[in-house]
């Protein structure tokens, strides 16, 4: 930055010393007397003094213009340099956020492929579940108890499990007891063994032949459970039986596999459930106890407001009874006390004159209390 003053200098320089030599060779030729030396060295000289004063001022012209830049220069790199520590500060930040998060992200990564094994692990015991049949079937009822439990029902109150009928030998895995002695039954034994195949399958002909083998199973265990007895008049028994499907993915893909299937359950009554739908049904057949209850205490209500009426209405028979005795009664001493009590007041005046005497007879007959036609207290 400092050698752009000298260059500059040396630049001018060099053009005035040209200029006065290109003077000197071309006046030199034309005048060759003494006189005209002498003047060409006064010309010479004021070319001299005028090309010092443009120097001069050219000098200072770019001594002001050099500082004005450099002072310039020196505000940018000012602010460059400022700038440059606030990126380097932020930078340290972001380098030192970007640590912290990655120390986040392998600690985060660490505990997934922990998580990861376990759900292996799990997903293995999952699937040695649900290839036997035996555990398959202890799984569901375990399911459907944990389901009874949180829709409110209690075991041996308002559902039992595993318990046979009393009038033939069939034993349902669930049995939902309802108002006035009736009930209802729920099989959750369920065939998976085809379905899993089915998933398991890696050609398209194995899928669609598992396809057909586990539907030809659900149809088989419906028909099951409807030679079970379940439905019995004789135990007063709904005229519907649950069948609970465990999962329900396999809930979903018997409605889209074999959409009339339902229906077909639902001709030989049997009502197809999974976890949520089962949640529902349990919803209805508690509300019908509360409902049953309801209607209890509604019409033990009902009961005694008819036995007020009833007490009621022999009160007020009672009462109007009694207002006529009373009646009566007034009568009665209405006239005691008005046409008895003349009479009596009448006789007891002649015993009293014939008491007295004749002597007696002008003198004012004694007034007895009894005489008053009012009874005294």
């Amino acid at each position: 930055m400092n050698a752009w003053p000298a260059v500059l200098l040396a630049t001018a320089l060099g053009a005035a010393i040209s200029a006065i030599i290109f003077y000197l060779i071309f006046f030199s030729a034309r005048k060759n007397n003494e006189a005209e030396r002498s003047r060409d060295r006064e010309d010479f000289r004021g070319l001299l003094d005028l090309a010092a004063q443009k120097f001069e001022t050219e000098r200072v012209r770019q001594t002001a213009e050099l500082e004005e830049k450099r002072q310039a220069v020196e505000t940018a790199v000012s602010r460059m340099t400022e700038q440059l520590k606030q990126s380097e500060t932020l930078i340290r930040g972001f380098e030192a956020e970007r640590r912290e998060k990655y120390g986040f992200l392998e600690k985060s990564l660490k505990d997934a492929t922990e998580t990861t094994g376990k759900l292996a692990v799990s997903t293995e015991g999952l699937r040695a579940l649900l290839d036997n049949s035996r555990a398959r079937g202890q799984w569901g009822e375990s399911m459907a108890d944990d389901i009874l439990r949180a829709s409110g029902l209690q075991e041996n109150i308002q559902y039992i499990k595993n318990r046979s009928q009393d009038t033939v030998a069939t034993r349902p895995d669930f049995t939902f007891l309802l108002p006035d002695h009736h009930k209802f039954h729920m099989d959750v034994k369920f065939p998976l063994d085809n379905y899993l195949r089915m998933v398991n399958a890696a050609g398209e002909d194995d899928k669609t032949r598992y396809k057909a083998d586990f539907l030809r199973d659900v149809k088989a265990r419906i028909k099951e459970i409807q030679k079970r007895d379940y439905i019995n008049p004789a135990e007063q028994t709904l005229d519907y039986v649950l069948l609970f499907i465990p999962n329900e993915q396999v809930y979903g893909f018997i409605h889209e596999a074999c959409p009339g299937l339902v229906d077909e359950a639902l001709a030989r009554k049997v009502v197809l459930c999974s976890p949520f739908t089962l949640y529902a049904v349990l919803s209805v057949v508690r509300q019908s106890f509360e409902n049953f209850h309801f209607t209890q205490a509604t019409q033990e209500v009902l009961k005694l407001i008819s036995n007020f009426a009833s007490a009621y209405e022999k009160f007020r028979e009672r009462f109007a009874e009694l207002g006529q005795r009373l009646a009566k009664a007034e009568e009665v001493y209405n006239d005691i006390s008005g046409a008895s009590f003349r009479r009596l007041d009448s006789a007891i005046l002649k015993i009293d004159k014939v008491r007295r005497g004749r002597g007696e007879e002008e003198e004012e007959p004694a007034v007895l209390p009894i005489m008053s036609g009012k009874p005294q207290g």
